[in-house]
């Protein structure tokens, strides 16, 4: 079963004179097992919406359903809430316990699990993000690299084993050979684990590269959704909001100016690659 959400508004401060409309009128679909990018200029929404996903925060109105649960009722908030790992902008700096096994074992134990399958699940989490536990295990948090963090707070929510993996901003303030091998192991995840990602980010190039569906929010509102091909195909809309595209949809739209017959749809480097040796063969020049 998906996450759907469905007509959600959420505002801050509600009911006071100072109410400010965050959400207004969301409706999406998270499917099992996909990988769905979610874009839009700083204070779009985006992270409001996803801390609606494992109930940090419910609706004013509407619903949020995940698994048949709905988010707004306590009981099932919390039944819902183990399918959904949430990892926010910079979680390395949740880490706190004396070691990395502990650190990634504690939302395990706090779901009730024994301290045996805790510690196992732990050592299970830190391999699948390359985490070696008999090099890792009794390091403490703070002696690890910045990568390593990033890995290790994922490992502690991979532990728990969610269905659905909520990623705000993951790879924020990494090199580009951290945020690679961040990306990396989140493909590993999904291949290994069957679950699906839900990736808030601002680079359009990770998007263009691992998403296969993306929603677009604007003002609070989801103003455009589809494949990852056709919401980059709408690169003039998408930079008319403030937002970037990948740097093969910006070499697109600059030919397509000059008078270059390149469709819209193609944000891929090898595509693009492609269709531009079709035209030279053809005499066509930028």
């Amino acid at each position: 079963m998906p996450i759907i959400v469905e007509k959600l508004n959420y505002a801050y401060m509600q009911g006071s004179t100072i109410t400010k409309a965050a959400l207004t009128d969301i409706s999406l679909r998270i499917e099992d097992g996909e990988f769905l990018g979610l874009i839009g200029h700083t204070g779009s929404g985006k992270s409001t919406l996803v801390q609606q996903l494992n109930g940090l925060l419910q609706p004013n109105s509407g619903s949020v359903i995940v698994d048949g649960y709905n988010m707004a009722d306590k009981k099932q908030r919390a039944l819902g809430r183990r399918l959904v790992g949430m990892v926010f902008q910079y979680p390395e700096y949740q880490l706190f316990e004396e070691t990395v096994e502990k650190d990634v074992a504690f939302g395990v134990k706090n779901m009730g699990i024994a301290e045996d399958e805790a510690m196992e699940r732990a050592r299970e989490a830190m391999r699948l993000v390359g985490l070696e536990p008999d090099r890792f295990a009794e390091k403490s948090p703070f002696e690890l690299s910045g990568g390593e963090k990033r890995r290790a707070a994922l490992a502690g929510i991979i532990a728990m084993k969610p269905k659905y993996l909520v990623l705000d901003e993951p790879m924020a303030g990494l090199d580009p050979l951290g945020r690679k091998a961040i990306l990396d192991t989140i493909d590993e995840l999904r291949s290994t684990l069957g679950c699906a990602v839900l990736m808030v980010s601002h680079s359009m190039d990770d998007m263009a590269d691992r998403a296969e569906r993306i929603a677009v929010m604007s003002n609070g509102s989801l103003v455009l959704e589809g494949s990852t091909r056709e919401v980059f195909a709408q690169g003039e809309f998408l930079t008319n909001i403030g937002l970037d595209v990948p740097q093969v949809s910006k070499l697109g739209m600059e030919l397509r100016r000059r008078g270059v017959d390149i469709p819209a749809d193609i944000y891929e480097m090898e595509e693009m690659e492609l269709t531009l040796i079709k035209l030279l063969n053809k005499g066509v020049r930028a």
